[in-house]
């Protein structure tokens, strides 16, 4: 997509200043800018969501690349802390957060989020951006949402939407929708399930325990580099008739996507509260 100058253009001023300290992130596929814009994306979810300065945030599925992380550690400020919680994908976490300048505000534990090792009421706020499709099923998304609850009495959800208003947008869920069926985690589970609908997202924080305070449908308009995965990968699929069909289905998003883009869809933002 061809957007006019760069991600420091789209940020909020203060954050642009962490953004030229990110260096360039070279991958097969993506610009080596794709980190810069998907940072930006993440903290123009914060900013729709309550203030975060000064709070203890707990952030579930941190990932390799400390992408909500580094804008969390910006939100919080200096008299804030993130402790961000990933199992095993630290990748170039590190190395990320000490670049963004930020690293003295965040703390990295290793840990199933299903079972946090954490004490109950040791945060502020519990925050899920961009990772509630890579929790598991309904059922393992609940336990994490219990826990969430458990160790902060608030919490926030993000997570882009099945719904597309734009070509980009389409071509984004087109490429997606493969993942369920394509890529498998550690244990054989989906790597990334299939967006889950707003209200669904609101119906398990319920069954959780949670009560919604706040739930709405944010517009990004930000390109998003990582939803494509290579063909190969289709094909080491090993029934021919699956192979083929996925293999059909993958060129066609391939084409959508180099065509028309691959744009963030709508995000639902969710806040909820522990009830007392």
């Amino acid at each position: 997509m061809d957007r006019p100058g760069a991600p420091f253009e789209v940020a909020e001023p203060g954050f642009r200043e962490v953004l030229r300290r990110i260096p360039d992130q070279p991958g097969p596929s993506p610009p080596p800018d794709w980190l810069r814009w998907e940072m930006v994306e993440r903290d123009e979810v914060l900013r729709q969501g309550p203030s975060l300065e000064g709070l203890r945030v707990v952030e579930i599925g941190s990932g390799p690349h400390a992408i909500a992380t580094v804008p969390l550690a910006f939100r919080v400020g200096p008299s804030g802390r993130v402790l961000a919680l990933e199992r095993s994908r630290w990748g170039r976490f590190r190395s990320v957060t000490e670049a963004s300048g930020l690293e003295d505000r965040v703390d990295a534990v290793g840990g199933d989020v299903r079972r946090l090792p954490l004490r109950a009421d040791s945060a502020d706020l519990a925050v899920c951006l961009h990772a509630v499709r890579s929790l598991g099923s309904d059922a393992s998304l609940v336990r994490v949402l219990r826990e969430m609850l458990r160790v902060a009495p608030r919490l926030l959800l993000a997570e882009s939407l099945p719904i597309a208003r734009t070509p980009a947008q389409r071509a984004h869920l087109a490429m997606y929708a493969l993942r369920e069926e394509v890529l498998s985690g550690p244990e054989g589970a989906p790597e990334d399930r299939h967006y889950l609908p707003l209200d669904r997202i609101l119906a398990l924080v319920e069954e959780a325990g949670g009560r919604p305070e706040r739930a709405e449908v944010l517009e990004v308009d930000l390109p998003h580099f990582l939803v494509r995965f290579p063909r190969s990968l289709v094909e080491q699929i090993p029934d021919p008739t699956i192979r083929d069909s996925l293999l059909l289905r993958w060129d066609q998003a391939d084409v959508l996507c180099q065509r028309d883009g691959e744009d963030h869809p709508p995000v639902g933002i969710v806040t909820a509260s522990r009830p007392y």
